[in-house]
């Protein structure tokens, strides 16, 4: 699914307008009666309201008068509160509110926070429908649209909003202040990036895309450069598996993880790699572990490493390039520790591995103040940092990086030409050529140890199959996520172990596979 920026929705709206000539004032009643559509479709059993409509005086507000009139038509009992002087309306949304008062609805113009305490009080509402403000939002909502806000979100009425939840910017998902908890939101034309991200996510409800007569070849001609990953995205992105395949046909990765403490995270991310479907996994790790790999590791094949301190040393490197000779693709880090000795040993890993690259937890430590080396690689590289681990990369807070996760994500994929995999709620998936995608799947049974482990296995194994590093990384976090989204529905988001997603994912695969259409 395609998702669009607040400007890209601006620059539609525009060439619709000025260029194919489509007056912005049909636009307005296209998208007033679509939400009329899904109110009805929704709420049928709520006939005849009583619907309140809080409009602003911008052309959100316009398509409310649209809403407003056409609910009238159709039988509900509407009062329209306006935000503004009746003056303050212009434009199209001006148009359709002249309209609305010919038909002598009930409309109040309101300017003072007393004269909006004293309507607001008159009786509930059934449904409340937010068309304060549409996607141009940019500033912090305040005064007097702060208190409807406020009320709006403490009413027991169905909360319908306009496009996007009034409060919410529509590129980076962040709340401008306060914001509108709708239960559900029609948007126009296309998805918007920051209706599908955290923290807005949690305000959008229900969302549904609905036509307002927007040419299909100007959507076919915008660049767009956002897109969401669902069941049917990730559907496509299957590698084959030939009837006539055999273990050495689906790739083979080679792990290089683990240190005292932490054989449990090299462990998930073997186990990780051969539920991705790969034919092979070959886990390296320090020698006084391979005991504990060989006990735990029924399939998968380990190699002692040379050690120092417990962690895995330098002189391993020939160990390593010998090894990688015949392997399809690497994944380096889950449990490897940190120090000087380990820090060297991956970055030296990192800079000469002549294969695909899949680069999470210490491994990405080890790359903390020496990114440059990522840019004398010339295979494809996959970065899959949590929030705290991009924060040590880039050197800036973790509220830095949550504010706008996607235009991080964006920017250093681009800078240092690798897939960033930035993981989260709403996991973020950027490519080098600037593309970024956002992930659909997955639930707090997530935020649990190991899990992550889990992912890096599970996207070396992808890639090990003959599929591109992005392609690998998007199916890698949908599927990842959609083993927790099974584990929930049968057990709930708590308490599950990344070992529960491992017997999972199978499942999960099948489920893309039979064409199942699950979400």
């Amino acid at each position: 699914m395609n998702l669009l920026t607040a400007a890209q929705m601006r620059e539609l709206d525009q060439i619709a307008i000025a260029d194919w000539n489509v007056p912005g004032v049909v636009l307005m009643e296209n998208a007033g009666k679509a939400t009329v559509d899904q109110i009805e479709d929704y709420y049928d059993d709520l006939c005849p309201g009583p619907v309140l409509i809080l409009a602003g005086k911008g052309n959100n507000g316009g398509d409310g008068y649209v809403i407003a009139r056409h609910l009238l038509n159709r039988g509900w009992e509407v009062m329209t509160i306006v935000l503004a002087a009746a003056d303050a309306v212009s434009g199209d949304a001006r148009v359709n509110l002249d309209i609305l008062l010919k038909s002598e609805a009930e409309v109040y113009f309101v300017t003072e926070e007393e004269h909006l305490d004293a309507l607001l009080q008159e009786g509930e509402s059934a449904v409340v429908v937010d068309a304060l403000f549409g996607t141009g939002l940019s500033s912090n909502v305040s005064g007097l649209y702060a208190k409807a806000v406020n009320w709006l979100n403490s009413s027991a009425a169905e909360v319908v909003a306009v496009d996007i939840p009034s409060g919410i910017d529509a590129t980076t998902g962040q709340v401008l202040g306060v914001a509108v908890a709708a239960d559900l939101t029609v948007t126009f034309a296309a998805a918007k990036v920051g209706q599908v991200v955290y923290p807005a996510a949690e305000y959008v409800g229900d969302l549904v895309v609905a036509d307002i007569g927007i040419p299909r070849q100007l959507s076919d001609q915008l660049t767009v450069d956002h897109l969401f990953i669902d069941y049917a995205a990730a559907q496509v992105l299957l590698p084959v598996r030939p009837a006539s395949g055999h273990k050495g046909t689906f790739g083979h990765l080679l792990l290089v993880a683990g240190s005292t403490g932490k054989s449990g995270a090299a462990t998930l991310a073997a186990e990780g790699g051969l539920r991705s479907g790969a034919g092979l996994v070959t886990l390296a790790g320090p020698a006084h572990l391979n005991p504990i790999f060989e006990v735990k590791l029924t399939e998968v094949m380990t190699v002692p490493l040379p050690e120092i301190d417990g962690m895995v040393s330098q002189q391993a490197i020939a160990d390593i390039e010998l090894l990688w000779r015949d392997k399809s693709a690497l994944a380096i880090g889950p449990g490897l520790g940190i120090g000087e000795e380990i820090g060297g040993f991956v970055r030296r890993l990192i800079r000469d591995c002549p294969l695909p690259l899949v680069i999470d937890a210490d491994g990405l430590n080890a790359l903390a103040g020496h990114l440059d080396v990522l840019r004398e690689r010339t295979e494809p590289t996959v970065l899959t940092p949590h929030p705290g681990e991009m924060s040590r990369l880039l050197g800036c807070s973790v509220a830095e990086i949550e504010t706008d996760r996607v235009s991080v994500a964006r920017a250093f994929a681009r800078e240092y030409g690798v897939v960033l995999v930035l993981k989260g709620a709403r996991t973020v998936v950027a490519e080098p050529e600037g593309v970024v995608f956002v992930n659909g799947s997955g639930n707090p049974a997530l935020a649990s140890g190991g899990t992550g482990d889990v992912l890096t296995g599970l996207i070396g194994g992808l890639i090990g199959q003959q599929t591109t590093a992005v392609a690998a990384a998007l199916l890698g976090v949908y599927l990842h996520g959609r083993a927790a989204d099974r584990l929930f529905e049968s057990q709930g988001q708590a308490g599950i172990l990344a070992s529960d997603l491992l017997a999972e994912l199978p499942a999960a695969r099948e489920e893309l596979l039979t064409g199942d259409n699950v979400c």
